[in-house]
């Protein structure tokens, strides 16, 4: 795996992952929740592509594993402010997938 392959499946991950985000994140949480979620998400999910991609000894490649987690968080931050949010596409999944209290319900 090079630098640059790293960076562009690192972006097509982060192109996504806001919408896998938004299954977790609830409306009602401040916006600095909300952030430590997409960046602990995208820390995640970036060394899960390197493993994925090259095993886990490529984890071992620093430079190559920080490129990919890079990649991942500017193209989910990217991604996100927009694509998604503009297209209120996540905001409704948030809200699709919070659980109504009772009350909320009737």
């Amino acid at each position: 795996m090079t630098a640059l392959d790293s960076l562009t499946t690192g972006a097509q991950v982060g192109a996504v992952l806001p919408l896998l985000t938004a299954v977790v994140q609830r409306p009602a949480w401040s916006a600095k929740a909300k952030k430590i979620v997409a960046v602990v998400a995208a820390v995640v999910a970036g060394v899960l592509t390197v493993a994925a991609d090259g095993g886990l000894d490529q984890l071992q490649h620093g430079s190559l594993t920080a490129a990919t987690i890079l990649g991942v968080l500017a193209a989910s931050q990217t991604s996100y402010d927009l694509v998604w949010k503009p297209s209120t596409l996540a905001p409704v999944i948030e809200a699709l997938t919070t659980k109504k209290s009772p009350q909320q319900a009737e």
